[in-house]
């Protein structure tokens, strides 16, 4: 598979002056101004040239290494003719995410469908990040139910209390949280963005 590569595009920017007169609340004003020709400023803007932003896919072993690290993602679902996405953190184990959310519109429409999308985010810089998308499906946990059903349960509230100690007790930070779920991983992508280090002779 090709590198894609990236160029960037040199143009006037807006900058938005949100300063308020005599303390009356002024409105927001807008200025073009050109961006700075020199110095450090300048050169993190365009230190991205045509050809030196490559992307690439991530291995397996990055994208389990990713997912076992972080602990907040973006779950992604749908009913009818709506999507929505909400923050939400995690516990990654053996092809499945683990966590636990309150009762709401979400728990409402992942119950009508349980097919979702999960994204993992590490952001560093505009051409500097790694993103994982997953697909998969929604399964909500009982404490009540088959032998096998509480297991299940008992195993996802050990997981969530290494992230959120205290998790589902009398300590818990956040006690409104009480239902568990896990995500079936279907399947996984990884994608990296780097720009390419310049050598000491380059302009």
């Amino acid at each position: 598979m090709p590198t894609l590569v990236i160029a960037p595009v040199k143009k006037l920017w807006r900058e938005l002056d949100m300063s308020t007169a005599n303390g009356s609340g002024a409105g927001t004003t807008s200025r073009e101004t050109h961006p700075p020709k020199d110095g450090p400023e300048a050169e993190q803007m365009f230190a991205a040239r045509a050809g030196d932003v490559t992307f690439r896919e991530l291995s397996r072993d990055e994208t389990e290494a990713m997912l076992l690290r972080n602990r907040v993602g973006r779950l992604a679902f749908s009913l009818h003719d709506r999507v929505d996405i909400q923050p939400i953190h995690y516990i990654y184990e053996r092809g499945w995410l683990y966590g636990r959310t309150s009762e709401g519109d979400k728990i409402t429409a992942l119950r009508h469908n349980r097919w979702v999308a999960f994204e993992v985010d590490e952001v560093t810089d505009l051409f500097d990040w790694r993103s994982i998308v997953i697909h998969g499906s929604f399964w909500i946990m009982h404490p009540r139910g088959s032998p096998h059903a509480e297991e299940l349960w008992t195993k996802a509230a050990e997981l969530v209390s290494k992230i959120v100690p205290g998790a589902l007790t009398e300590t818990d930070p956040v006690p409104f949280r009480q239902t568990l779920f896990r995500i079936a991983v279907s399947d996984v992508r990884g994608r990296e963005a780097k720009v390419k280090p310049r050598q000491r002779n380059e302009p």
